[in-house]
């Protein structure tokens, strides 16, 4: 028979119970652990450790690795190598607040000729927008692809609104681009200008492109902004949170 008194006997049993609860809750931790990691590996748009690569679909941490291109011409020139992106890398131009230290021309890109020389992230940006959002807009309302994005260029050396004042214009620095339309495969062009208002599917469709812009671009403008946009969107890379001004 055992000496042990019987409270002793239940406080062992106690204890064994709460060692082996432990050990059951770090062998769980453990397992939930191996399986983040692995479905992190399958999906690299939510991994923040994996290189930014523009043919992945967007993600959690897309925006976080957008933001670490600015200022990194040389990183942001991989991303696109990476992501099979066609380019050319121009030598700098300008003195002072024009400045374009950065100067980066996609050359698959549908822009209207000429095409704009614009910073590094305002590139990968529009080539994401393209992939994401403007072609497959243009297939779900109207069965075609855009053939030509019409644009009112990227660099201006010039204070915001022209003043002679104030703030410079992301323009100053080609680290902005303004889109007036687009050009359907079969003719059909969509004008911003023209085609804001109401309800038809070329307005939805703009509609539908300016808010996808958001996703890629610190500030996006159009005509719900103001007068000065009601012919164009504004994107630009300003040095904010992706998405922080988006109207």
């Amino acid at each position: 028979m055992s000496s042990t008194p019987p409270t002793k006997r239940i406080s062992r049993r106690i204890g064994r119970f709460r060692g082996d609860r432990r050990v059951i809750l770090i062998l769980l931790l453990a397992a939930i652990g191996l399986a983040g990691w692995s479905w992190l590996q399958d999906h690299p748009e939510h991994n923040p450790s994996a290189p930014l690569d523009l043919r992945d679909p967007a993600g959690w941490a897309t925006g976080a690795k957008l933001a670490e291109l600015a200022d990194d011409p040389a990183q942001c020139r991989a991303v696109l190598a990476r992501s099979d992106i066609s380019f050319t890398a121009l030598e700098p131009q300008g003195d002072g607040a024009c400045r374009r230290s950065d100067r980066t021309v996609l050359d698959a890109f549908p822009y209207a000729s000429p095409p704009p020389a614009s910073t590094c992230p305002v590139a990968v940006a529009m080539q994401l927008w393209l992939d994401q959002t403007v072609q497959p807009a243009a297939e779900r309302l109207f069965n075609q692809d855009v053939q030509t994005i019409e644009h009112y260029g990227a660099y201006s050396c010039r204070r915001l609104y022209g003043r002679d004042e104030g703030p410079w214009s992301e323009h100053a620095t080609g680290n902005a681009v303004d889109i007036s339309g687009f050009i359907l495969a079969d003719g059909t062009r969509v004008s911003v200008l023209g085609d804001w208002d109401g309800e038809s599917a070329k307005a939805e469709f703009l509609r539908t492109v300016r808010d996808g812009a958001c996703s890629g671009f610190s500030t996006v403008l159009s005509p719900d902004y103001n007068a000065a946009h009601a012919d164009h969107f504004h994107f630009d890379r300003a040095p904010r949170r992706i998405g922080g001004v988006c109207r």
